[in-house]
């Protein structure tokens, strides 16, 4: 869908991490070792685009993005959601345990981006955000294609009316992506909420890849599976895109 880009959606496999962070745990906001962690940074890096600098940031959930031109220090990564990036070499990587990742790459201007959008930073626009940063760097919003990384699925994301109300009142189309669950809540489908937000910013390619995090416990990290467990941590997998020289 992306092309022959550097890029891929990774899960737990392949990492040094044990315990409940057992696998390829890329979140160097757990309190797993930090040499696994960094260590596992490197297998990521090195499976999806060996000699390339990963370039992550300090995901606050907000709808802010940044546009990256050189390689950025672990102790200056900016608090944004989205980056964006036309430099070769460079390997943007978005961190989720749940949230939605989504990576855009448009062939034609060579530019790429990547957003974290949980639910927050998705109805506050990040992905309308990179879609404009692209194309502050040349892109067209009718080259851009996107692909929805795993994230929670709908069957597992249970919110209540508040949370729904919230998504009716910015607009009444959104109760398409409630079902009506227990009294007084609601199964929210976030993978295909983020895919309209991309549909109606202009993006006419998108891939969802259906993947749940919550219920594929051997692949995939969860934070809402952690905090049902009552357990003190939980890990993260990246998602990955860059440009060759």
């Amino acid at each position: 869908m992306l092309g022959d880009i550097p890029h891929g959606f990774l899960g737990r496999g392949g990492g040094l991490s044990t315990g409940i962070y057992a696998g390829l745990n890329v979140g160097l906001g757990s309190d797993d070792d930090r040499g696994v962690i960094q260590e596992n940074r490197r297998r990521a890096k090195d499976a999806v685009f060996p000699g390339s600098e990963l370039i992550t940031v300090h995901q606050v959930h907000s709808p802010d993005v940044v546009t990256v031109s050189q390689p950025i220090s672990l102790e200056q990564r900016p608090h944004v959601d989205g980056m964006v990036t036309r430099h070769p070499g460079l390997l943007l990587g978005i961190l989720t345990a749940d949230c939605v990742p989504v990576l855009f790459h448009d062939p034609v201007a060579k530019v790429v981006g990547a957003a974290h959008a949980g639910w927050k930073g998705a109805i506050a626009g990040v992905t309308d955000n990179v879609i404009t940063a692209m194309a502050e760097l040349g892109a067209d919003r009718d080259h851009i294609n996107c692909a929805i990384g795993p994230c929670i699925g709908q069957d597992s994301y249970e919110v209540d009316s508040k949370f729904q109300q919230r998504f009716v009142n910015s607009d009444p189309a959104n109760i398409a992506f409630f079902y009506a669950g227990k009294i007084g809540h609601f199964q929210f489908d976030i993978e295909s909420y983020v895919a309209d937000r991309l549909r109606r910013a202009g993006v006419k390619v998108i891939e969802k890849l259906g993947l749940d995090t919550y219920a594929d416990e051997d692949r995939y990290y969860s934070y809402r599976r952690s905090c049902h467990r009552e357990e003190p941590g939980y890990g993260r997998q990246i998602s990955l895109i860059g440009l060759k020289g």
